[in-house]
């Protein structure tokens, strides 16, 4: 016994000792390998919680919107179940419910919202946990060189500002929706779609998530087995807004779902460029709607479906979808093997559905979605930024431009920060945003549309990564 553990503790040494040596062999391309995502993301996680610190002990905090969440979440301590009557320093309450919920809680955290330090360094935490599971995503993908993730998380003020100079709610919903996408990842749908639609309560936006979302769910599922999924979301909303929805169910949809508010020009950090008569425009809503929806169809149709299949195969259980005869080839016979040696048993985890149990092509199909929305916004506010902040080095290096260098694409995420950062906004750093976000939509245009497991094509096909 004595000696078995004696061999066991060797063997461990042995195998540290073997990494250690793989790393300093390697050392010069630790920031390039995407293979060492985790190590370089461990070292950024653990710098970031003295820069945050750094941040909050020497940057002055600057009040917006925080007194005001505090205002409506009392004025529901208080009573108050009408959403119409609930209002802060800055307006009405225009949030779902999960958002009175999950703030109630810090308005006591942080003795009735008067405590902001106490507040500054819970939203330093949620810093620190949405780094992680933006940091998890990236590494499961591997899709990104390591050296990227200096500008994901150190070089970006503007982030920081957001959530612990700030502390908008914006942080909290895309914390939880990015817990949701890692849920996804692992193959918990239920649970990811439940936490998903509580990241909606919070706030809005993350609903330009949706038809990515839907797509994959339909494709992985069908239609039937699907509706269980949206039914939990809808009943998750409908839950938590129920105090509120028999108080006054038309004031409370009215309010925290507002599709047609009107955002003023003085915040627009994309439209600077227009006259404001144009910003403020219905026919100019509708237009960015129609372009919105138009693009979300052309890559559903063009990008996002395989090739050669139908757009109504979706409805259909995947085990009953017609698929295309492939050609004979060594990876096409390896792949069936490997599907027949699952489906006996022989194999640990089911290869079913390539294109959503390849991780990097669901998290591209919700990051693009997402990215989609923000193009055709009708006006983005400096809070927004963190709505695809952390998804724009995957998008950028899931294009399919060739020619998009690795500076190119640095060149591109530091103008997009650059935009972001020139406050109040002007015509050239508007349009400088646009012009990017141009070049990345251009570029995931021109990628390969997801590849089909049968490989009708012929083409060499990526082997499937387990969930």
């Amino acid at each position: 016994m004595a000696g078995g553990a004696k061999k066991k503790s060797t063997g461990q040494v042995s195998r540290v000792w073997g990494t250690l040596r793989t790393l300093w062999q390697e050392k010069h391309l630790i920031l390039f390998k995407a293979e060492y995502t985790f190590l370089v993301a461990a070292v950024l996680w653990f710098l970031e919680i003295g820069i945050n610190i750094w941040v909050i002990r020497k940057v002055a905090y600057t009040e917006i919107d925080w007194k005001a969440y505090m205002d409506e979440v009392e004025g529901v301590i208080n009573g108050t179940y009408d959403y119409t009557q609930l209002k802060g320093d800055t307006g009405p309450l225009v949030y779902p419910a999960g958002f009175v919920y999950i703030f109630t809680v810090l308005y006591y955290v942080t003795d009735h919202g008067v405590n902001i330090r106490m507040g500054q360094y819970l939203f330093a935490m949620f810093y620190l946990v949405n780094l992680l599971l933006v940091f998890r995503i990236y590494h499961r993908t591997q899709k990104v060189p390591p050296y990227v993730f200096f500008f994901v998380c150190c070089a970006s003020y503007r982030i920081h500002s957001i959530f612990v100079l700030r502390l908008f709610n914006d942080p909290v919903a895309m914390m939880l929706l990015f817990a949701a996408v890692n849920l996804f990842l692992d193959g918990r749908w239920m649970l990811g779609c439940g936490l998903y639609s509580l990241a909606v309560s919070v706030k809005m936006n993350v609903l330009l998530f949706a038809p990515g979302l839907l797509f994959i769910l339909l494709w992985e599922f069908g239609l039937l087995k699907t509706l269980p999924k949206l039914c939990l979301c809808a009943a998750i909303q409908v839950l938590l807004a129920l105090p509120f929805l028999l108080e006054n169910p038309v004031g409370y949809l009215s309010r925290a779902f507002d599709l047609g508010r009107q955002f003023l020009f003085q915040w627009t950090v994309n439209w600077r460029f227009l006259p404001e008569e144009v910003f403020l425009s219905r026919h100019f809503h509708l237009a960015l709607l129609g372009a919105h929806l138009l693009t979300l169809l052309l890559f559903t149709f063009r990008r996002w479906k395989r090739p050669g299949e139908s757009i109504m195969a979706l409805l259909k259980d995947p085990a009953d979808r017609e698929q295309p005869s492939p050609k004979l080839s060594a990876n096409h016979i390896l792949l069936s093997l490997s599907v027949i040696l699952c489906d006996i048993g022989l194999l640990p985890s089911p290869f079913t559905s390539f294109l959503l149990n390849d991780q990097s092509q669901m998290t591209l199909v919700l990051f693009t979605s997402n990215f989609i929305g923000m193009c055709f916004s009708r006006s983005l506010h400096y809070q927004f930024y963190v709505w695809y902040f952390h998804t724009l080095p995957y998008l950028l290096w899931s294009g399919g431009v060739k020619k998009l260098a690795h500076l190119l694409r640095v060149l591109i995420l530091g103008l997009i920060e650059l935009s972001w950062n020139t406050y109040p906004s002007t015509v050239y750093s508007s349009v400088a945003l646009h012009v990017c976000h141009f070049i990345i939509l251009a570029s995931l245009w021109l990628s390969s549309p997801m590849p089909s497991h049968q490989g009708g094509d012929g083409e060499s096909q990526e082997k499937p990564k387990r969930l």
